[in-house]
């Protein structure tokens, strides 16, 4: 409003703090010179997508791309690519990058709407890694080794649809085992945040003595009264996990809701979800020099005691 911005590029961490506020407050200003948002950093999940969207009627431009890329992977390129955007979807590889997804097993290509590794064929464009400092081999290794034939391994999940969108499911270090089933926690994440009562959720798998691993949830919602009364958080968390068994199924759900006011995140908006998961678990959380409020951390605590 102040100085008439046209294009702004922001996190989805920034979005969903928005989320807590009334749509009303933020319609107030005058944002009529934006023309549109892009966002990245990390995961955009599809409720806060098409929340941001519809509140400022603009398109969002989601992005995806890695601190080893330099630049986005994926993304739409506006005024080359004009093609309309589509919710939970960064869009379409960039101009270099011979993005594959690849079956973790096999190694063959996967077929539409298969889960699959994000690969990216050799060489990689310009502006991406291309070693690490002074140890060549570890590069190989850790980046160019995981399948029979050498392709740049992002280690997150995806699939794409029939119109060539991908759509990122997490990273493969995110998945969980429940009982038998593999499940990345941001396809819980997203799900749970569908929910109209959640602002933000983090998602972590915890160990288990009966089912190896259980998801566990820690929850920011828009109204204060979940954290203020035990019977309504009881409500919330009864109506999250059935919405959970609905979209995903039974073997999704969160063993544990939690209503937080916060959450730890570094001061860039990361969320720290090894921090929270080594907290559930009773490990030391090891160097919190990153995090943004330390008080965060007290109240996943002091949730999990309640």
């Amino acid at each position: 409003e102040k100085y008439q911005v046209s294009r702004m590029f922001s996190a989805p961490t920034a979005i969903r703090v928005l989320k807590k506020f009334p749509t009303a407050e933020i319609r107030k200003h005058d944002l009529s010179s934006l023309e549109v948002l892009y966002l990245a950093g990390e995961p955009l999940d599809e409720p806060t997508a098409s929340w941001v969207s519809n509140t400022l009627d603009v398109p969002v431009i989601d992005n995806y791309w890695q601190t080893e890329s330099g630049w986005p992977i994926m993304a739409i390129a506006r005024g080359l690519d004009d093609r309309p955007t589509r919710l939970g979807s960064p869009g379409v590889p960039m101009y270099g990058y011979n993005v594959q997804l690849l079956n973790e097993v096999t190694g063959e290509p996967c077929g539409v709407n298969e889960k699959g590794m994000l690969v990216v064929e050799g060489p990689l464009p310009p502006g991406c890694i291309q070693t690490i400092w002074g140890d060549d081999g570890r590069f190989v290794k850790t980046y160019w080794s995981l399948f029979s034939r050498p392709v740049y391994a992002t280690f997150d999940w995806g699939i794409r649809d029939a119109d060539g969108y991908h759509f990122i499911l997490g990273r493969t270090d995110d998945v969980i085992n429940v009982a038998g089933h593999r499940l990345g926690t941001r396809e819980i994440e997203e799900s749970i945040s569908s929910h109209p009562g959640v602002a933000e959720v983090a998602v972590v798998g915890v160990k288990d003595a009966l089912k190896g691993q259980v998801a566990v949830a820690f929850v920011i919602p828009k109204e204060s009264d979940s954290l203020e009364d035990r019977d309504v958080a009881h409500s919330q968390e009864k109506a999250i996990m059935a919405l959970v068994d609905s979209q995903i199924g039974n073997f999704g759900r969160p063993a544990h809701v939690w209503f937080v006011s916060q959450l730890p995140k570094t001061r860039s908006g990361k969320m720290l979800r090894r921090t929270i998961q080594a907290i559930c678990e009773g490990r030391d959380p090891g160097d919190l020099t990153t995090i943004d409020d330390p008080a965060s951390l007290d109240q996943i605590r002091q949730a999990m005691e309640e």
